[in-house]
């Protein structure tokens, strides 16, 4: 469960993810991920969905989302790219919008776009069990399970690639399954839980 402290100011959070509160608080729905008129015309083009309330007042405001665990990203101006289902709450100075993601995103059944957040504070993600974050350099890239991927963020590229799975390798899978390949210098989110994916067996 997330507490966060306001003191006047606001925060964004996934709608109903609000479970108790004390003090005074007032919520209010954002339309198109909280990115006004564009921002909902934008989410409906791209099928990127994200019902998002704003959350103020004084006092302390508890967040969850189906008792998941929730990893804090601190953002210093980069963009963090992270599926709408796993944001569950950000900084309202953060802004939000939608990235196209080509055959990763329909490798994860999320569609071709995802969810980008830019700016400077803090966002919150939820994942299946405790996420872990992998460093990419241009010496060592990454291979991921598109059901594990949470969220990246620094100058990375994407490749979608074929390739045997570990369950394959155990015998539990017979066909192969589709990764994504991180290269170039960034930070990637991965979480100890296979999401059910349209590539993950073919």
């Amino acid at each position: 469960m997330l507490a966060v402290d306001l003191t006047g100011d606001s925060v964004k959070a996934k709608n109903g993810a609000m479970v108790a509160y004390e003090g005074d608080m007032t919520f209010k729905k954002k339309t198109g991920g909280g990115e006004g008129l564009r921002g909902m015309v934008t989410r409906r083009l791209t099928g990127e969905q994200m019902a998002v309330m704003e959350v103020k007042g004084h006092g302390t405001c508890y967040f969850a989302d189906r008792a998941s665990e929730i990893n804090l990203v601190s953002l210093h101006g980069e963009k963090l790219y992270v599926e709408s289902s796993n944001l569950l709450c950000t900084d309202s100075a953060l802004r939000t919008g939608a990235s196209f993601t080509g055959l990763r995103g329909s490798a994860q059944g999320n569609g071709l776009f995802t969810t980008t957040v830019e700016g400077t504070g803090q966002a919150a993600l939820v994942s299946a069990g405790t996420a872990i974050v992998l460093r990419v350099t241009p010496e060592t890239p990454l291979q991921v399970d598109p059901g594990a991927y949470l969220a990246h963020t620094g100058g990375l590229k994407q490749h979608f690639q074929a390739g045997v799975n570990f369950r394959a390798l155990i015998g539990e899978s017979g066909g192969e399954s589709f990764q994504i390949r991180f290269e170039g210098d960034g930070l990637v989110y991965v979480q100890p839980s296979e999401r059910n994916t349209i590539g993950g067996e073919l």
